[in-house]
């Protein structure tokens, strides 16, 4: 157990461990974060440790879900702020209400075409014969079904990878984020929409809601110097 212990007046270290819905594992990579904008991240057993102003508030993140946000004043004194997430550390939870999750689609894709994912020519048309030529009859002669496999492959990987970044990147966080909203927000979407490879190199939450943070100011200088007139849109 660790402790949420002072650091001088105004300023305290607030210490904890995020559990999984069973309180049972530590999650890692969850996102700690205050109102005043610093942060940090969860260690490989779920554990952080986070100097905060004691007028602050503190609030966590994980896969684009936020909790309630703790104000630092009304934490009780030398205890530990450990909190559950409502899920399971071997699986991702659902974040989105009106379709099925990205994991869940991603899973049954996999399912329905894990003959397109695990072909493997040579394994598929090992020679039986005992001839010895070390080269399979049926992957000579089937070469031509060999590339379209293989198409099919990078076709379905590249669809998971979009679905992967339209999961992650939805105009309700855009909005959330920068404020900005249509049409403007369209053109956000269009313009900055990153990609799966980009979405990997965050790794927190925190570097991603920042990234979208930056874009968001830079897209609005522009879009106030095309669009004179529009004085409604404002970052958050």
């Amino acid at each position: 157990m660790v402790l949420m212990c002072h650091a001088g007046m105004a300023q305290v270290v607030i210490k904890g461990t995020v559990y999984d819905k069973q309180a049972r594992y530590g999650v890692p990579h969850v996102s700690v974060l205050t109102s005043s904008g610093t942060g940090t991240v969860t260690d490989t057993l779920g554990r952080y440790s986070i100097k905060v102003p004691n007028d602050d508030s503190i609030y966590f993140s994980y896969l684009g879900k936020m909790s309630a946000k703790f104000p630092v004043k009304r934490l009780p004194p030398d205890l530990p702020l450990d909190i559950s997430l409502p899920v399971s550390v071997d699986s991702l939870p659902s974040v989105t209400v009106r379709q099925p999750s990205y994991r869940m689609d991603s899973l049954a894709n996999r399912k329905e075409y894990q003959k397109v994912f695990d072909y493997d020519p040579v394994i598929g048309g090992a020679p039986t014969g005992g001839f010895g030529m070390g080269v399979s009859f049926d992957v000579l002669f089937n070469a031509r079904k060999f590339r379209r496999m293989e198409a099919l492959k990078a076709r379905l990987e590249r669809e998971e990878k979009e679905k992967y970044v339209d999961h992650r990147f939805t105009k309700a966080l855009v909005k959330r984020i920068t404020g900005i909203t249509p049409p403007a927000l369209d053109a956000f979407m269009k313009e900055y929409r990153p990609s799966y490879d980009m979405l990997k190199t965050f790794e927190t939450d925190y570097d991603y809601y920042s990234y979208i943070k930056s874009c968001g100011r830079s897209f609005l200088g522009q879009w106030r110097i095309d669009h004179p007139g529009d004085s409604t849109l404002r970052l958050n």
